[in-house]
């Protein structure tokens, strides 16, 4: 009867332990390509969907859901207290406030402007060298920009953006807001818009768009390149998350990540990416 009772008091104490559920940590997906990819042939094989994979994989220790947002629920939820994750952020002062950051994952070209290439000669009078000085175009009133809403496009874009006349933006709020910026471009009523080279062909060939219809141009003062992360909510959680996160990113294969994303680049461009960016992960890992 005494041992009986001994096996209860036990199997009392060690039930909770074994009942234990995992901590839930909630990724957000967005329809990024070449990042994520929602639809098409290539559904599920974008560079962060590729990492995901991995990241999920060596963190058994979370219950992981995947959940599909727009930019503004996913901004929302990184507000919120539950374990929420974005691995394809941008990072920015800003956001450093209120995001607990990753080291940088993948390197990605960095924005610029894509204009038809029957509209090319408006950008003439702001071409130098081949870049495009946005700030100048911007503040000469000529022509609209078309970005989507509360979207970081790096610090230095973002800058520019917010000190630009009012009128010389065109915003686009819209879960498919790149597809829609691109059928207004293709029916007049703009001209430039400002993304991802990648991101924007994709879209534009979702769209019916030729490549050889489009004209891309780099922004002078960007940089050729720019870091993405992953942010979790800035909570006790989300910062022991980062942690564990960062200490698998010292460890994957960072080639592999970024020849995912230099199979998207055209020719010309897909060499010089990937000895830059195996030199920025050469130094960083050295740091």
């Amino acid at each position: 009867m005494c041992a009986f009772a001994f096996f209860l008091l036990l199997a009392g104490q060690a039930q909770p332990t074994l009942a234990q559920p995992k901590e839930t940590l909630v990724w957000l997906l967005r329809d990024l390509p070449p990042l994520m990819i929602f639809e098409g042939s290539k559904k599920g094989q974008g560079v962060i969907d590729q990492l995901l994979q991995l990241l999920i994989a060596r963190m058994p220790q979370y219950e992981h859901t995947l959940m599909r947002v727009n930019r503004a629920r996913g901004l929302q939820m990184l507000h919120e207290p539950s374990l929420t994750c974005d691995a394809a952020l941008n990072w920015s002062k800003e956001r450093d406030d209120w995001i607990a950051f990753s080291i940088p994952v993948f390197r990605a070209m960095s924005n610029g402007l894509a204009v038809r290439r029957v509209d090319r000669e408006v950008l003439a009078p702001f071409i130098k060298d081949g870049e495009v000085d946005l700030a100048a175009l911007l503040a000469s009133g000529r022509e609209k920009l078309g970005i989507i809403a509360e979207r970081n496009y790096g610090e230095y874009l973002d800058a520019l953006l917010k000190q630009a006349p009012a009128n010389s933006l065109t915003l686009h709020y819209g879960n498919d807001a790149l597809g829609s910026l691109l059928q207004m471009q293709r029916l007049g009523r703009l001209r430039m818009l400002l993304g991802y080279r990648s991101e924007i062909l994709y879209q534009a060939q979702q769209q019916g768009i030729a490549e050889d219809e489009l004209q891309f141009y780099p922004i002078s003062g960007t940089g050729k390149y720019l870091s993405g992360y992953i942010g979790c909510t800035d909570t006790p959680q989300g910062r022991q998350a980062i942690i564990e996160i960062n200490q698998l990113l010292r460890t994957l294969p960072h080639d592999h990540l970024s020849e995912a994303y230099a199979a998207w680049l055209d020719p010309e461009s897909r060499s010089d990416y990937l000895e830059a960016s195996r030199a920025f992960f050469m130094h960083q890992a050295e740091q």
